[in-house]
């Protein structure tokens, strides 16, 4: 295991995408908890189904910063299957260094169905239950400067406490963290030292209003509830209304990079702002420029199928970058 700049720790998983044809969306008045609807008890067609292994949201991140010209590893689990295989030789081509990816015998490598339906989706999601184990030989050699801690599965709990006292034993890593399902249904209170110890803390509006119990909306008290967990910097994404970074008792908001073409969906482009954002940082951009850094890549995510395809190269980036509209820039607006 060589140093490198970037671990992601998280679990992976292969998508399997189902294209449906025949099916509606169903929203309340207010264009909100809609729900997917097909006919019950029947036959649905679907157009095609795609299989893209090796994704989930810290293999993504780890794509993510492996593009943009950072060295990077992956921490997870895989089960000694097809799946599990195929998962790995992706990273491997991927340039993520996998060393501290555990296969276990007997087990099976994650397995999600995506429904895809018009340009959003529904996953079907299934954690398998791995015997979570710190490779504290392979990690010392490591010495990643950033952690980046993702989704992981229910039976993770415990496995938080072995990450919390590396970084205790190491106070110059920087700790990005992008809550999974199941680390936001533990509560923030299981892991205080988690949020305590987070440097950039990534989620989306509604899942702020999960963490902190707030049912408001407004950003800035959102943030301010977040910051009192812990994290020094805090990014909140809210659909089309763009992104916005609190930090120093200052909001920020960022918009949404124009898309280049109608999206054709948007799984990953969550994972593609956070980790863009963080590589951004550990390329020694500031904030301000991680912050007009991460909408790019979302906007390539979701012109492609799945989570990794659209990543962008450094170079592709800024390209980008150099042609974004005059009003693609953060506003201070606290």
């Amino acid at each position: 295991m060589k140093k490198i700049d970037f671990l992601a720790i998280g679990d992976i998983v292969t998508d399997a995408f189902i294209k449906l044809k025949d099916a509606h969306v169903h929203c309340n008045i207010d264009k909100e908890g809609c729900e997917l609807c097909v006919r019950f008890g029947d036959k649905i067609p679907y157009e095609e189904v795609y299989v893209i292994p090796a994704v989930g949201n810290s293999p993504n991140a780890a794509v993510a910063a492996a593009r943009l010209g950072l060295s990077t590893a992956l921490m997870t689990n895989i089960g000694d299957d097809k799946n599990g295989q195929d998962c790995l030789d992706r990273l491997i081509e991927e340039k993520v260094e996998t060393p501290l990816v555990q296969v276990e015998n007997g087990k099976k490598t994650n397995y999600h169905y995506v429904l895809w339906y018009d340009v959003d989706r529904t996953i079907l999601i299934k954690h398998e239950s791995f015997d979570r184990v710190w490779n504290e030989t392979e990690i010392k050699q490591a010495t990643p400067s950033w952690i980046y801690l993702s989704s992981l599965g229910e039976n993770s709990l415990p496995f938080h406490n072995d990450i919390i006292n590396y970084l205790k034993e190491n106070p110059e890593i920087k700790l990005a963290f992008q809550p999974g399902t199941f680390q936001i249904k533990f509560g923030a209170e299981s892991l205080k030292e988690i949020y305590a110890r987070t440097d950039v803390f990534f989620c989306n509006l509604e899942e702020a209003q999960k963490i902190t119990g707030h049912d408001t909306r407004d950003l800035l008290e959102l943030s301010k509830a977040v910051r009192d967990l812990g994290p020094k910097m805090i990014v909140i994404s809210d659909g089309p209304n763009g992104a916005y970074l609190y930090m120093n008792d200052e909001l920020w908001q960022m918009p949404i990079y124009p898309d280049i073409a109608p999206p054709l969906e948007r799984t990953g482009a969550g994972d593609a702002f956070s980790s863009t954002f963080t590589a951004a940082l550990a390329l020694g951009k500031t904030p301000l420029e991680a912050l007009a850094w991460g909408p790019i890549n979302s906007m390539s995510v979701v012109q492609e199928i799945g989570a990794q395809k659209g990543l962008l190269s450094k170079e592709k980036l800024e390209d980008y970058l150099k042609k974004a509209p005059e009003n693609y820039k953060p506003t201070k607006i606290y």
